[in-house]
Parts: structure tokens; C-alpha cells; sequence
């Protein structure tokens, strides 16, 4: 667990998430498959938690404006711990294209 203040954003990162991992689940994927894009979410939710930290004025944007400006249709952002890993790099933007596809859909 990070720190008391990152509680709140983490929450609201969860709401955003959970409709498109019951997407996810209901969909024909793999175990395997869905496990792997919880996996990159956490990811995803830790970095965006860490760029609270680099930049404290983001803690007055909402939730859903700094992951819609962290995802795009071409991935995410380089994952801190994933720097040296092409095939983590390449699973975790496949996720985060996935994800801002959904949410496109939905704001639709």
C-alpha cells in the first residue's frame, strides 16, 4: 500500500476500471487473458498514482481526465517498472488501447 492520500484516487481508478473488466469477464478470453489485463490495469493505476506524487496539481483534476490523458489508441505510458521489458511494454499498451477503445465507446 502507498500512502493514505492515494486511497481516494485509487478508488476512483477502480470505478473506471470495473466496467470494462465485467466486459472483460464476460467476453470469450482466456483466464489467462483477463488475469493478464487485471494485471496491466494495476500497472496502469500505479503509474498514474506515481504521477500524483511527480505532479501534485493532477490531485485537482479528476480521476477520469488524467487517465484519458494517459491511454490513447497507440497504448499507455512506458511503465517505470517495465522499462526493460519489451514484452511486458507491448502486453501493457495492448491493455491500455483496450481500454481507451471501451471508454470511447462508452462516452459515446
Amino acid at each position: 500500500m502507498g500512502m493514505e492520500k492515494d486511497l481516494p484516487p485509487g478508488e476512483k481508478l477502480v470505478v473506471c476500471f470495473r466496467p470494462f473488466l465485467e466486459e472483460l469477464v464476460a467476453s470469450d478470453l482466456s483466464r489467462k487473458t483477463i488475469q493478464k489485463h487485471v494485471d496491466n490495469l494495476w500497472a496502469l493505476g500505479g503509474e498514474i498514482i506515481r504521477d500524483l506524487h511527480t505532479d501534485p496539481s493532477l490531485r485537482r483534476k479528476p480521476i477520469e481526465q488524467i487517465l484519458a490523458n494517459r491511454i490513447d489508441d497507440e497504448g499507455g505510458p512506458l511503465v517505470y517498472a517495465m522499462e526493460s521489458e519489451e514484452d511486458q511494454q507491448r502486453s501493457f499498451d495492448s491493455t491500455c488501447k483496450k481500454l481507451h477503445r471501451f471508454l470511447s465507446q462508452a462516452s459515446r
